[in-house]
C-alpha cells in the first residue's frame, strides 16, 4: 500500500503540480483547499504525511498544524510546512505549532520529494525497532510509541508531537551522552535534510517545556555549550 501525503494548499496550480510530482513518485494524494477541511481530512483519512501551506483561506496553516496536533486518536502524521515567508522568526513559529519541518516557496521538486521521503523514513525505522527505554523518571515504548514520566510515584503520558516523541527516544537511548546538533539533525531527519542544524533548538525547547518542572532551568536536558544537548536523569 502507498503511503498517503495529504496536500494542502489553495494555490490550484500549485496543488496540481505537487500532487503529479508525488504520484509519479509512487505516493497516494489528498487535497485540501482550506485549514478546516485538513483538520477534518486529517481525522478521516489518517495520512502519513501532510504537505500544509501556510497562508490558506479560513484558518491558516498555523492553526490548523495546532488543530491537527491536537487531535484523538494515535495516528500523528509528519507536518511539512510550506511557506513564502523567508525569515528565520517565521520558520520558528512554524516548528513551535508542531510542524517537523519546512520549506520555504519556491522549492524545487527534487527537494520536495527529498524531503518528504526523509521524514516518511523516520516512520520505517520506527517500526523496524522493537525497544523501551528507560531511566528513573521516562519509559519510551517505541512500538506502542508511548513516553511516560514518573513523577512523585505517579505515572503520567507525555503529549509529545512525533519529533518531541524521537528526540526523546534518542535521548533515552544512550543517558549521559553528548549530541551535537547535527548528528541529532542526521538521526532525526536523515542525512539528506536541507534546513538549519539550529532547527534542533526549537524542538529541544518544546520538549524541555513539556518535561521540566522549570524549563528555563533544565533538570533533564542539558545545553552542552558549543556542541548540543545531552540527557541527564540522575535522581
Amino acid at each position: 500500500m502507498p503511503q498517503t501525503i495529504l496536500i494542502v494548499e489553495d494555490d490550484a496550480e500549485i496543488a496540481r503540480f505537487t500532487q503529479q510530482l508525488l504520484e509519479k513518485e509512487g505516493f497516494a494524494c489528498l487535497h485540501s483547499r482550506d485549514g478546516l477541511d485538513a483538520v477534518r481530512q486529517s481525522q478521516v483519512h489518517q495520512p502519513s504525511l501532510i504537505i500544509l501551506d501556510w497562508m490558506l483561506p479560513g484558518i491558516d496553516g498555523l492553526e490548523a498544524c495546532t488543530r491537527i496536533r491536537k487531535l484523538a486518536g494515535t495516528h500523528d502524521p509528519y507536518i511539512l510546512m510550506l511557506t513564502a515567508k523567508g525569515e528565520e522568526f517565521d520558520r520558528v513559529i512554524g516548528l513551535s505549532t508542531g510542524a517537523d519541518d519546512y520549506l520555504v516557496k519556491p522549492f524545487s521538486p527534487m527537494e520536495l520529494v527529498a524531503r518528504v521521503r526523509a521524514l516518511l523514513r523516520r516512520s520505517l525505522r520506527q517500526e523496524a525497532q522493537s525497544q523501551v527505554y528507560r531511566t528513573l523518571h521516562f519509559t519510551v515504548d517505541l512500538d506502542r510509541h508511548v513516553a511516560t514520566q514518573q513523577i512523585h510515584n505517579t505515572t503520567e503520558d507525555l503529549d509529545l508531537t512525533t519529533t518531541e516523541f524521537d528526540l526523546l527516544a534518542t535521548f533515552l537511548s544512550h543517558p549521559g551522552r553528548a549530541w551535537s546538533r547535527a548528528y541529532l539533525v542526521e538521526k532525526l531527519w536523515g542525512n539528506d535534510f536541507f534546513g538549519e542544524e539550529r532547527v534542533v533548538d526549537t524542538h529541544v525547547a518544546r520538549l524541555r517545556k513539556k518535561i521540566e518542572l522549570d524549563p528555563s532551568q533544565p533538570q533533564f536536558i542539558k545545553t552542552v555549550v558549543g556542541m548540543g544537548y545531552k540527557f541527564a536523569d540522575e535522581g
